[in-house]
């Protein structure tokens, strides 16, 4: 009996030191959870430039590279000149540039007037890649390699060229869907509609063979998107995104005027994946990086997961006919788009220009708005010089 007793001790004292050992190995991941940070709504807290691992003359300076690189678009003069007629429409003009810097999830750097609602342009398209994760994790879309045709009987996807469409292809720019929207033909062609970014008549490819970045067929993606949700996709954004990592109430996804479809008896406006023709995502650099820091911590905030990180990890891995280029998001994996930054860097980019730089290496998160469109990669040199290695 002595012998069993000193057996159960040596046991329970094994037990003990594996539970023990267990406990070491689990305890510090909820306490690396706990130490992120995700501000509330109405509020952002800021650590100074050292406390963050900058330097601050260094970060001080990239600010005002930044300041001094604003953008000349104008509404006015530009518009309807370089893309076409409009079909949306647009402020009269659009706040000077402004931005913020996150390292950590806490404010490094701000500066201008980060509170303006503008149209952020084709930044949009980034967002309608998430949106289009959350239709997969709905099961509303079983399968990205699934066509569009399948799912969608609206008429657009009919045609034997059309009907072999994926919703992959649409997310990586090369669905080369044929056809009109809302008065938009997918070829890009007419002076009238299309401004100087008009195209001559040129051969379809066929879908998934090439790559090229077109409005019309992202909003034709756009459109697919609704019918699958039966619901705006501006209302998805907001209470599956924006309401829970607090973002104001600013913000707006503006349909066109002639872009309204029937969904169970309602009139419900189909958003585009741009400001090209007027409309569009109007939001300010504030939400935006809020949105970038959610993207960032891989579509986790704080203890929800908002957008599945197995959606994300496709989102940045590059696509095969085009490798800076993910699920509707810009990306750098031979450092070809900001030489200076990490392969694992990747950005939401806008007409204006306007951005989301996200720099999962680093754990930064960079929003600028109108900037002079070639100053990006200097901007982001400058924000990783300043760190301190």
């Amino acid at each position: 009996m002595e012998i069993w007793a000193e057996i159960g001790k040596v046991l329970m004292k094994r037990v003990s030191l594996a539970l023990a050992l267990l406990t070491a190995i689990t305890l510090p991941l909820p306490a690396q959870q706990a130490a992120k940070y995700f501000p509330q709504r109405g509020e952002w807290q800021r650590k100074s430039p050292s406390e963050l691992g900058f330097d601050a003359t260094k970060l001080g300076q990239a600010v005002a590279y930044a300041q001094a690189n604003g953008s000349s678009w104008n509404f006015e003069n530009d518009q309807v000149r370089i893309f076409g007629t409009l079909l949306g429409p647009l402020p009269k003009t659009h706040a000077a540039t402004n931005g913020i810097i996150l390292r950590h999830g806490y404010v490094a750097a701000q500066f201008g007037d980060t509170k303006a609602t503008d149209p952020a342009y084709s930044v949009a398209k980034s967002f309608l890649s998430i949106l289009c994760g959350l239709a997969v994790e709905r099961g509303l879309i079983r399968d990205v390699n699934d066509p569009v045709g399948r799912y969608i009987h609206d008429g657009g996807y009919d045609s034997a060229h059309n009907a072999q469409i994926t919703w992959k292809e649409h997310l990586q720019q090369t669905s080369e869907w044929e056809g009109t929207l809302w008065g938009k033909n997918s070829d890009f062609v007419g002076a009238q509609e299309f401004g100087t970014s008009q195209q001559p008549p040129h051969a379809i490819h066929p879908p998934g063979s090439f790559w090229e970045y077109n409005d019309v067929r992202l909003n034709r993606f756009s459109l697919s998107l609704l019918r699958m949700f039966q619901m705006g996709l501006p209302d998805v954004l907001k209470t599956s995104i924006m309401d829970p990592i607090g973002a104001s109430s600013d913000w707006r996804w503006i349909p066109y005027a002639n872009s309204y479809v029937e969904i169970g008896g309602r009139k419900i406006g189909s958003v585009s994946g741009g400001t090209r023709w007027g409309g569009g995502l109007w939001i300010n650099s504030e939400d935006l990086a809020r949105f970038g820091l959610l993207i960032l911590n891989r579509g986790q905030w704080r203890n929800q997961q908002l957008v599945p990180a197995k959606w994300l990890a496709a989102v940045v891995t590059p696509s095969e006919r085009q490798a800076g280029y993910g699920y509707l998001w810009w990306l750098n994996p031979n450092r070809k788009a900001w030489p200076d930054a990490p392969a694992s860097s990747f950005a939401a980019v806008g007409n204006g220009a306007n951005a989301i730089w996200i720099d999962p290496d680093d754990d930064i998160v960079i929003v600028w708005r109108w900037f002079a469109g070639n100053a990006m990669d200097e901007m982001v040199a400058k924000v990783l010089g300043a760190l301190k290695r």
